[in-house]
């Protein structure tokens, strides 16, 4: 009787360590297609930027990237990102009905949010678009750039994907846009197209690629049988049903507010106290060490589902793990990242987009350190969230956000467009000190796993 006993503690261990063994195998597995599909359409996306770069000049790109970043700061700074609140109560509903309630209430927070960001964009430029670096001259493009805003559902199709699983169709899903945006890129540099042509080029790839994701979303929903369970769901009374549920939503969304007026209007700062060549070079440094962003981006959007389930399912071992494994292996990548940078970034430049902007090198390898802080930060952010610590990430950013202004209003005007990245390094560092400590002092948190 003793030895059954043992030899069936020995089996539930065995079966517990192939669990974790496979449950970390999955995660992986849905990282690797999310960044094979990311690897894809960035170099892709490389293609159809270098073209836009040659076709334009530094000047020309410069205003392109203002149009790009003017309209992405506000789509950020007005959009509510549901995909978050959604995944945290969609993993923690037990009725199809209020699982379809739910999405129905991102699905109408993502179109409200897209409307009032086209009309708070048009308004702002007409306004106040000397004090974002755009003259009257570029106002008229900008205006026009703007149309784009109303398509930005992504929200709710996002939260569709990644609570069941389909990380294979947004990777890919991505990549087809971006041959999209390449083959527009290649037809505009062929024809001698100039800044109003690749304005147009770069707004319908954008659109595409917000239509692509919101397509494959509902097919999934189709495909499940919910899509008229959803559209015709009623979302009175959601929050009896989710307590806390617009408390997270606005602490998230502010959350993000505070990041983007660094993540979005940094560019508008260069643009506006060095120049428009300036904000091309630093556009440019930023778009290549950022890629690595993308990176944790990928991994929060296969974690945070993970989290959010093992935490309302009180599974904390499970919990922890999947953290500390997280953070070591984007750590590592960091690392490495750098150094690549370091080393390769100059004849990279030379042959991407030629030597006028081989000055953007020591601005890339700058942004790439302070990626790899981000980095490392990203998996505490989404373990905060899932253990409703919203609070605590909002302060951090809130700290982290003052101190990035200051210091880029501060060295822009004396080093350039370093004086922007060496700002975000700044951000960096507090940010992830300050998830540091809210996770660790977390209760039901060991002192070993923290680290």
């Amino acid at each position: 009787m003793a030895i059954r006993k043992k030899l069936a503690k020995k089996v539930n261990g065995l079966r517990k360590v192939l669990a974790r063994e496979e449950s970390l195998k999955s995660r992986l597995q849905n990282i690797g297609h999310l960044l094979t599909g990311n690897a894809l359409t960035s170099l892709i996306g490389l293609v159809g930027f270098a073209l836009t770069a040659r076709a334009l000049g530094p000047s020309d790109y410069g205003i392109l990237a203002l149009c790009f970043t003017y309209t992405s700061a506000v789509e950020r700074l007005v959009n509510f990102q549901s995909w978050q609140p959604l995944i945290k109560f969609g993993a923690q509903s037990k009725e199809p009905e209020t699982l379809n309630s739910l999405l129905k209430f991102g699905l109408l927070l993502d179109v409200c949010a897209a409307a009032t960001g086209f009309l708070i964009a048009v308004t702002l430029v007409w306004a106040f678009g000397p004090w974002f670096g755009i003259s009257p001259e570029m106002s008229g493009l900008v205006t026009l750039y703007c149309a784009v805003l109303p398509f930005q559902i992504s929200g709710m199709p996002m939260a569709v994907l990644r609570l069941f699983g389909k990380f294979r169709s947004i990777a890919y899903g991505h990549v087809a846009s971006s041959i999209l945006r390449v083959g527009l890129c290649a037809i505009g540099f062929a024809i001698g197209g100039g800044l109003f042509e690749f304005v147009l080029i770069w707004m319908a790839a954008q659109i595409a690629a917000s239509l692509t994701i919101l397509t494959l979303s509902l097919a999934e929903l189709r495909r499940r049988g919910m899509l008229a369970g959803v559209l015709k769901a009623s979302v009175r009374g959601i929050t009896s049903h989710f307590p806390g549920l617009w408390k997270f939503a606005i602490s998230t969304n502010l959350s993000l507010t505070l990041r983007s007026s660094a993540n979005q209007i940094d560019t508008l700062f260069v643009g506006y106290l060095a120049g428009p060549a300036a904000a091309g070079l630093y556009h440019i440094a930023k778009r290549i060490g950022r890629l690595a962003q993308q990176v944790g981006d990928q991994v929060q959007a296969v974690l945070f589902p993970d989290l959010a389930r093992a935490w309302a399912a009180s599974a904390l071992d499970e919990f922890h793990r999947a953290v500390t494994q997280m953070r070591g292996i984007l750590l590592g990548f960091g690392i490495v990242l750098v150094g690549g940078i370091y080393l390769t970034i100059g004849p990279l430049l030379r042959f991407a987009v030629g030597s006028q902007f081989e000055a953007a090198a020591p601005l890339v390898v700058v942004q790439s350190i302070a990626v790899t802080m981000m980095l490392y930060a990203t998996v505490t952010r989404s373990a905060l969230l899932a253990m409703g610590r919203e609070d605590r990430v909002l302060r951090g950013v809130l700290v982290a956000t003052i101190a990035f202004h200051a210091t880029a209003l501060t060295l822009i005007p004396w080093v350039g467009a370093m004086g922007a990245n060496i700002a975000h390094i700044v951000m960096a560092a507090i940010w992830l000190s300050m998830m540091t400590v809210a996770y660790r002092q977390t209760p039901g948190i060991r002192q070993d796993e923290h680290l």
